[in-house]
């Protein structure tokens, strides 16, 4: 091996033992008690599930006494409130849900994770509640009304048009209502409001939380919590345990690289610009192929776009009129329809983008501003195809017989009558022929063609070149 590659592989070895030096570091347990604090801010979703799991694994090696979980976040999506839960309850030590800064909220999925730490706190001017369940369509699984009013021919053709939706709609609901209250039963807690939460969406301040058994304290700071919690005595998988963590020094968790990558791609805008980057990326290489860099920048991104799609709740139903808006743009390149593929291209492409993450989760909706920019574009760029064609269509003929014939020229030398000689028409030398003789420097017009051979006549006087 040469000393250049020696050098590489040496600091590629080198670089690897220092991020394995590093991390043995960064998890090695420290000598002193300390409580770790883990943010969970904003939607829930795959990349906030993976990041409290791993969160909650190193905190458990690295020795802390407990697991501070502040939440600030709208909701989010179910499996990944389940599998955050999960990691909730296998923890060996007990994990203290606090709602926090004030004006933060734990509503929807937030609630149901509150319910599930063993000590639930909250800090001033924060709420918790309105913990009913959304599925992918948008629909609220809400309990239908009495209508003792309505005439029965009615009530029977509705019931028997929503009878699939409802019984849907009602396990859904039924198996939230169940998951809370065993969250509420296990911990003590108000399993009453707990289930008027999901069913009717209610929400509770914090002072409010505590008086009901929702909340165990009201705490303004996080030094506050521990101090509150100082002493309580928890049920952790199967056993008591006091805790002891007035005083104890705070150490943060953030995400990692992977899960901050998760969180990126799985941001339904990004996914969906990433998935659109990918297409035509891939078109672009296969007009200009041999450029490479299209092709590879846009199955990279059709990939990642992809794997953030099979993470988020996607309707098949948008993806399927996207591709079909993308397959009627490219056919309306290679098949003249006055626009009619082109339009319904763009048509089938901007309802398939609404309806792609078709769901009333917060923060799981692509932004309507992109769809509605990228629709915009669309639509210019296939006008000003359609005007470049039409304008190629009136155009006049630049090659052929019937623009020759309109050619002008003067003769390089003379020509006897019948004979053929040589011409410069149109900025080129032709062979021309003349049935009548001609000078050398005759302004002509070509009246015919025979191949390679132009039949030439003398252009008469007013008569004017051709443009």
């Amino acid at each position: 091996m040469s000393r250049k590659g020696w050098i590489v592989w040496g600091a590629i070895v080198g670089a690897t033992l220092a991020l394995a030096w590093t991390r043995s570091m960064a998890q090695a347990p420290a000598s002193e008690a300390f409580v770790a604090r883990i943010e969970l801010n904003g939607p829930i979703g795959p990349a906030a599930a993976e990041y409290v799991d791993s969160a909650i694994q190193r905190a458990t090696d690295d020795g802390a006494k407990a697991i501070v979980l502040q939440m600030d976040t709208p909701g989010g999506l179910l499996e990944s409130m389940r599998d955050i839960i999960a990691g909730i309850l296998a923890a060996k030590i007990p994990v203290l849900g606090y709602v926090a800064p004030s004006g933060a909220r734990a509503a929807s999925a937030g609630t149901y994770i509150l319910y599930a730490c063993p000590i639930a706190a909250m800090a001033p001017a924060t709420h918790v509640g309105a913990a009913t369940p959304v599925d992918i369509g948008g629909r609220t699984p809400m309990p239908a009304p009495l209508d003792n009013m309505a005439p029965s021919s009615s009530k029977s053709s509705d019931k028997a048009g929503n009878a699939a939706a409802d019984a849907e709609s009602n396990k859904v609901l039924n198996d939230a209502i169940a998951t809370i209250r065993s969250l509420a039963q296990m911990h003590g807690r108000n399993a009453t409001w707990a289930e008027q939460a999901v069913r009717g969406a209610a929400t509770l301040t914090a002072s409010e939380a505590v008086a009901q058994h929702v909340a165990d304290f009201v705490a303004p700071d996080s030094e506050a919590l521990l101090a509150q919690a100082d002493g309580r005595t928890v049920r952790i998988n199967g056993g008591n345990i006091t805790l002891a963590l007035r005083g104890l020094p705070l150490r943060d968790y953030p995400p990692n690289w992977r899960a901050r990558f998760l969180g990126i791609i799985t941001n339904p805008t990004i996914a969906y610009v990433l998935l659109l980057a990918g297409i035509y990326g891939l078109i672009l290489e296969a007009f200009h192929p041999g450029s490479f860099y299209p092709g590879v920048a846009g199955g990279i991104c059709l990939l990642i776009g992809l794997y953030a799609l099979q993470l988020l709740p996607v309707s098949y139903a948008g993806l399927t009129l996207m591709a079909l808006g993308v397959a009627l743009l490219l056919a309306e390149v290679f098949i003249p329809t006055a626009g009619v593929l082109g339009v319904g291209g763009v048509i089938a492409f901007v309802l398939g983008s609404i309806m792609l993450f078709r769901t009333d989760v917060p923060g799981y909706s692509v932004n309507l501003g992109v769809i509605a920019g990228l629709g915009f574009c669309a639509m210019a760029l296939l006008a000003m195809l359609l005007r470049l064609v039409m304008r190629a269509r009136r155009a006049r003929a630049f090659n052929g017989d019937e623009q020759m014939l309109q050619n002008t020229g003067e003769l390089l030398q003379p020509v006897t009558a019948g004979g053929e000689g040589w011409a410069r028409i149109g900025g080129e030398r032709w062979r021309v022929r003349s049935e009548a003789a001609l000078p050398a420097g005759t302004q002509v017009r070509v009246i015919g063609r025979q191949g390679l051979l132009l039949r030439v006549a003398a252009r008469r006087t007013g008569e004017g070149e051709s443009s």
